[in-house]
């Protein structure tokens, strides 16, 4: 199917969406008298338009399904007005061809089960899970071993403030300038997503507190694509170690993300690290 035709379909499915939503909510829900010449199931545009405080003429037309673009803070003022719960509104910003810009406050919460089996599933491969701020949720024994997420007070257990804060990260990752300026231009991506966090923007005001090479590279604005690629860390008890690793989303109304890390397949070291872990195996 070609371009044009898809994104006129994607119109009408977000017009034929939106109009059976304004039609589900009766005036009463929302405070209006219901009224007796009402030749129409639910509210009236106009009445949406003024409980969500847009256009008139803009709701209109995203409900004619015409070709136009409207804001975040557009689709999430009809969100409200709807009454759409967390998978229609979700629903609503991907026909509307917008990201889905998180909720405040949202950054922390669980890991389902299921991830924490899978990162149990992979005692030679170190893994965690991330959230928006970077704040490490879950890891297994393999990452504990390798960066000692489980000592650390859970209002600390953050990478960020890890690396730039922890003498020990500094000699884990080496070498360290070149690969926190990576990570930190990455987390610049989520930084931006997660905006109307007030934890976020606390954790750059500390970190530009504590750190003055946090302060001074911030200032910078670099920006990186998701962290992936080659990690290199010595582990004083193994040496310089390669690592492949890769992040994957694995919740993404959540934000959640797993990093996964591999030891490099025919370096020296790789097996070297293997039975390590074997010796001594972590508990979490």
């Amino acid at each position: 199917m070609s371009a044009p035709r898809t994104a006129e379909r994607t119109r009408v499915e977000l017009a034929e969406f939106l109009r059976s939503r304004r039609e589900r909510i009766s005036p009463e829900e929302v405070g209006l008298p219901a009224g007796s010449r009402r030749r129409t199931p639910g509210l009236r545009r106009e009445e949406v338009a003024a409980l969500a405080g847009v256009g008139l003429s803009w709701y209109t037309w995203l409900e004619q399904g015409r070709d136009i673009s409207v804001s975040a803070t557009f689709l999430d003022n009809l969100s409200r007005t709807l009454k759409l719960d967390a998978t229609e509104r979700r629903h609503l910003f991907l026909l509307a061809h917008q990201r889905l810009p998180p909720e405040p406050g949202k950054t922390w919460c669980t890991v389902p089960a299921l991830i924490h089996r899978l990162m149990a599933d992979l005692p030679s491969r170190p893994a965690y899970v991330l959230n928006l701020r970077w704040d490490v949720l879950a890891w297994n024994a393999a990452a504990d071993r390798v960066f000692g997420f489980s000592a650390l007070p859970a209002d600390r257990r953050n990478l960020l403030w890890m690396l730039f804060t922890s003498p020990a990260m500094r000699e884990l990752f080496d070498p360290w300038e070149e690969q926190a300026l990576q990570i930190l231009s990455s987390f610049r991506r989520d930084f931006v997503r997660a905006t109307q966090d007030p934890d976020i923007a606390a954790l750059v005001r500390d970190l530009e507190k504590a750190s003055p090479d946090f302060r001074d590279w911030w200032r910078q604005q670099d920006i990186h694509g998701p962290c992936q690629g080659i990690r290199h860390l010595h582990i004083e008890a193994v040496g310089q170690v390669v690592f492949e690793h890769t992040t994957l989303t694995i919740d993404e109304d959540r934000h959640l993300r797993l990093v996964y890390y591999a030891a490099k397949e025919g370096k020296p070291q790789s097996r070297s690290f293997e039975q390590w872990l074997q010796q001594e195996p972590a508990l979490v």
